[in-house]
């Protein structure tokens, strides 16, 4: 397998990240390096992808970074997984949209084996999970990024974070629906949730 896959323990800066993805790209271009797995946590962070409004911002007093991802406006911090990566497409299908699928349908299956029923929607990109009393609300946010046939930037899965932050924004710009986490869904022993996703993300994106 020509993908490095590394997990850090402790949180990465969000900019230190985005700053060794785009590297990165451009040393998996002139084919100097490996593809690239990094699963991590942020500190709390608000970010804006390239289609966010201004109006989106609840709370003026948060400091918002903006970044070249797709999608709108969301939050990291402790608790939420984060799954970047650097899949290079010249070496597979030039398909967005398929990677786009792969990344669901590695979220449910690992959701799924994890008794946590979530599904994809297409008007609004993400994974989401549906209450007993019928609340929607979001487990999962997609925003991805591709140069030169290159895709980086990934997913994040909100495991034990804290939801209250949310409310300083409106979360992927999507004001009829809420934020949830697994822990709140289902408690349980997520330890293993990382190689999961990593080996259901390889299946996807290699078939």
């Amino acid at each position: 397998m020509n993908i490095e896959i590394k997990k850090s323990v402790k949180p990465v800066k969000y900019k230190l990240a985005i700053d060794a993805l785009e590297e990165r790209l451009e040393q998996i271009r002139i084919n100097k390096k490996k593809e690239l797995i990094w699963i991590l946590e942020h500190n709390e962070i608000f970010t804006a992808g390239t289609s966010f409004n201004e109006k989106e911002i609840l709370d003026k007093s948060i400091t918002l970074v903006k970044t070249n991802r797709g999608g709108k406006i969301t939050y990291h911090g402790p608790g939420q997984l984060v799954f970047y990566f650097v899949i290079d497409l010249n070496k597979r299908e030039k398909n967005i949209r398929k990677l786009i699928s792969g990344i669901e349908n590695t979220i449910i299956k690992t959701l799924t084996h994890y008794k946590i029923n979530c599904f994809a929607d297409r008007k609004n990109i993400g994974i989401w999970h549906k209450s007993r009393s019928g609340e929607i609300n979001k487990i999962a946010a997609i925003g991805i990024k591709v140069k030169k046939w290159i895709a980086y930037h990934g997913f994040s899965i909100n495991i034990s974070n804290n939801l209250t932050a949310y409310k300083k924004i409106i979360p992927c710009g999507i004001k009829d629906r809420g934020v949830v986490n697994l822990n709140k869904i289902k408690k349980q022993n997520y330890k293993n949730i990382k190689n999961d996703l990593i080996r259901n993300f390889l299946y996807n994106i290699n078939n």
